[in-house]
């Protein structure tokens, strides 16, 4: 089940006076104006005059955070990031607008949510203002909205604004009561499905999974691997009727063009706002029906809709097509789409070229309109010319092994392989420890009382009992090859030297932690982590829980220039400590500095609750950080006194603490570069792995039939770390389901009569495709098609020009450089040259 979320609606609370004043608009509505389709073609336009704001005011948390009974208490997760977006998007719109948000804290906790943080805020005339905000009036001439607010420096202010966005949170659905009740399923007090922490997508009811926001507000790539992760679930229930109602899907017998003079359609994608917004499409469009070989251009709004794509079809079929070009966005997300497109048609699928007008162009020329539509005339001429050059390939079936490799024995990688083991295929499971269970071994509870240890040890229990899991202890990679269906991995293990064969491989090796090398971390015993600090509470040691008072540091060697990104379990597990020793010790005195607490969620409520047991929160900026030296209390007693600035009071604020707590930032594992070099795998800036798409792949890696899930892609709570785990198992599924897999035809190809047999290919080959044989002219390099990737790194390499790459050859590429920069064009630069000389 995933029957989604609603934005809060203002208008019932009557907040903000939206609905009264005609320049307050929600943050949906906000969206619809930057759409392409929305009321003003993606133009920004106030409701009063339908003139342009100039100075925009963005207000956080309208509908969430709420302290008052009945109202939602959690947080929506989403909204700081999304009006960063519309932020920036804005920017795009007007360079000069005047942006400002008024928020609480920015709770950028996800993946490249930081830099995406740093890079509004540093746009210029852009704002961030930690205040709560209230609407005072409207101006009955101009209709601007005053906000007013107030600041640490200037007390209360008021501000005239030409529009207000109320950043809007997030509801379940509004007849989730009777959808409910219908299916026999439990709600939380928020109203969304009650979960359970250790499988998030089930219900009460078995048999009834929840994907999505169902499960509580979440972000884009959660619902994604939640959504494969539930559909895992169902099929480890209905694996024995895998397959019988699968239907093969038929294409038209394929037309030979070959021989036929080049009849090119040309569809020129709006992509929403996109490129629409910069490039003049309807121009570009006529621009196309100019050039040669063209027989049908047309604008489409969005190429990649089911409505749009079968247009492809039809009008191929209809004109006679034998080449298709697609002006839109980057190949890298639905080149498959369209190939398919063109297949239906009856033509060979590389014949579609694709002409990037997105990425290469309207995004990174969004200030040069007229520039950008002329840039996007060059690029598809260019893709016109090579399209007239493109060949038909065929593609080749290859078997698939129908085991599975998991390497990393922690939470994510013992769930995925019970779930691909369930559906009846056999895991081996890699370990480079002793014992299973990963960094969970040291965590004793989560925030809603689940006892991990507990949970932990059936979790093991179950995966020596599944006699399709074969587990190697003090495992080392030595070697990984292969491809996608067919891989072949050495391990190295209490086993002995092992040769694994696996269709798919899974890398869930984990995360490490920081080790602080300040705030006397490591010189005094006074000072701990707060993963130490959860081992000592459980243990019951006397030093923590009879300690008079603790204070506990946030981002601790995170989000700063070392490591930009935020570890994003730090701020929970600091409040679920503090809880439990508030519940041991009433008395004790627990301070927490933060720079915002990121309790999204539903952990918002755990946040309140710590504060309302007079838990103290105080703020601080990165520019003046905590100072901690050794002292006396008033008593005598002997402390570690921490200086800190209060933002709020104003001025320096010394705490006795006996106890300091330091939130460690989560980083990469020490073994991410070498599993990355063997699988064939990229990283991103932060070190943590990177997956193939962040919103549509986020559990798939850029190199086929590899995937990956929990810490190792970026740090992440144990039920978000268990969503995606059988996330990854439903993508893994999809592969080992299939008795074979399709390789590209674009692979590496040798001239014979051209090689030298100089081996420059064969070192510059990362994926062991080519090598030299001897044959009766001497040694030649041959290629191996069902290894290689096509990235094309031999044919550079190769100083004969012995290799071509299929789909890419030096005649495709030139092609387009020749059109890029006519021959007149050219002995014109140059005799201006010379007569200049």
């Amino acid at each position: 089940m995933s029957p989604g979320l609603e934005p809060f609606d203002p208008k019932v609370k009557k907040e903000y006076r939206y609905g009264e004043f005609a320049n307050i608009v929600t943050s949906m509505d906000y969206e619809r104006l930057l759409c392409s389709t929305g009321p003003y073609q993606g133009e920004i336009l106030r409701g009063s005059d339908r003139k342009h704001p100039h100075k925009i005011a963005w207000i956080q948390c309208v509908g969430s955070r709420r302290v008052t009974p009945g109202e939602n208490s959690y947080c929506s997760a989403v909204c700081c990031t999304y009006t960063q977006k519309q932020v920036i998007l804005t920017k795009d719109h007007d360079a000069d607008a005047e942006c400002t948000i008024f928020h609480n804290d920015i709770r950028s906790y996800g993946k490249d949510f930081e830099r995406y943080y740093e890079r509004t805020e540093k746009l210029p005339g852009v704002r961030f203002i930690r205040s709560y905000t209230s609407i005072v009036r409207e101006d009955p001439k101009t209709k601007n909205v005053t906000v007013r607010y107030s600041t640490n420096e200037d007390g209360v202010k008021e501000e005239e604004f030409d529009m207000v966005v109320l950043s809007v949170g997030l509801n379940p659905p509004a007849d989730v009561k009777s959808i409910a009740n219908k299916f026999g399923i439990d709600l939380n007090p928020h109203d969304f499905c009650k979960i359970n922490t250790v499988n998030p997508m089930a219900t009460n009811r078995a048999g009834i999974f929840v994907s999505g926001g169902f499960q509580g507000p979440v972000d884009i790539p959660e619902s994604v691997f939640s959504a494969s992760g539930a559909g895992s679930q169902i099929g480890e229930l209905l694996d024995y009727r895998r397959g019988n109602l699968s239907r093969e899907r038929i294409y038209p017998p394929e037309r030979d063009v070959s021989g036929e003079e080049p009849r090119i359609g040309v569809f020129v994608c709006h992509c929403g706002a996109n490129i629409g917004r910069i490039v003049n499409v309807p121009d570009t469009v006529e621009y196309c029906k100019t050039l040669p070989n063209v027989v049908h251009a047309q604008e489409q709004l969005f190429s990649c809709a089911t409505n749009s794509a079968k247009e492809i079809t039809d009008i191929t079929r209809e004109k006679g097509l034998n080449r298709v070009v697609i002006a839109a966005c980057s190949p890298r997300t639905l080149e498959p789409l369209f190939r398919d497109t063109v297949r239906e048609a009856g033509i060979n699928q590389y014949y579609m070229e694709m002409a990037n007008i997105r990425e290469h162009n309207s995004w990174v020329h969004s200030k040069e309109k007229e520039d950008a539509t002329q840039k996007a005339k060059d690029i598809i001429r260019m893709s016109l010319a090579r399209a007239c050059r493109l060949e038909p390939l065929q593609e080749f079936d290859l078997p698939v092994n129908k085991a599975a490799l998991v390497v990393g024995g922690g939470i994510a990688g013992m769930t995925c392989a019970l779930s691909i083991a369930k559906q009846g295929h056999e895991v081996h499971l890699v370990e480079k420890n002793r014992e299973l269970g990963g960094i969970a071994r040291r965590l004793h509870s989560t925030l809603d009382g689940l006892d991990v240890q507990d949970y932990l040890r059936d979790l093991i229990a179950k995966v020596y009992k599944n006699p399709s899991i074969h587990v190697y202890h003090d495992a080392t990679i030595t070697d990984a090859k292969g491809y996608v269906g067919n891989f072949v991995t050495s391990v190295k293990s209490e086993r002995g030297l092992t040769q694994i064969k696996h269709g798919a491989a899974i890398i869930a090796i984990g995360a490490d932690l920081y080790t602080p090398t300040e705030y006397l971390y490591g010189q005094d015993d006074r000072v701990t982590t707060h993963l130490e600090l959860e081992e000592r509470i459980t243990q019951g040691d006397e030093k923590i829980v009879n300690a008079q008072s603790l204070v506990m540091i946030q981002c601790v060697g995170c989000r700063n220039e070392d490591r930009n990104y935020c570890s994003r379990l730090c701020c929970s597990q600091a409040v679920k400590n503090a809880l439990r020793l508030k519940d041991i010790n009433p008395e004790m005195d627990i301070y927490i500095l933060f720079r915002d607490m990121r309790t999204y969620g539903f952990n918002e409520d755990y946040y309140r609750e710590a504060s309302n047991r007079d838990i103290k929160f105080i703020r601080y900026e990165p520019q003046d950080l905590p100072e901690i030296e050794a002292g006396e209390s008033d008593e005598g007693r002997p402390v570690l006194k921490v200086t800190v600035t209060d933002f709020v009071l104003g001025k320096k604020l010394v705490l006795d603490a006996d106890i300091i707590s330091l939130a460690a930032a989560v980083i990469p594992s020490a073994a991410t570069k070498e599993i990355a070099g063997l699988f064939k795998v990229t990283l991103s800036p932060d070190g943590f792995f990177k997956e193939a798409h962040v919103k549509l792949k986020p559990v798939e890696f850029g190199t086929d039939g590899v995937y990956l899930c929990g810490l190792a892609h970026y740090p992440k709570f144990m039920q978000e770390t268990i969503n995606q785990a059988y996330g990854a198992a439903g993508r893994v599924l999809t592969l080992l389901s299939r008795d074979t897999v399709v390789a590209s035809g674009s692979v590496a190809q040798v001239d014979e009569s051209k090689c030298i047999g100089c081996g420059a290919c064969v070192s510059a080959c990362t994926y062991g495709v080519l090598e030299l044989r001897d044959v009766k002219k001497g040694k030649k390099a041959t290629v191996n098609p069902v290894l290689c990737k096509g990235d094309g790194l031999c044919n550079t390499k190769c100083p004969t020009g012995a290799i071509q790459l299929k789909h890419y050859t030096d005649e495709e590429l030139l092609s387009e450089i020749d059109v890029a920069f006519p021959q007149e064009e050219i002995l014109q630069q140059l005799d201006t040259a010379v007569g200049y000389v």
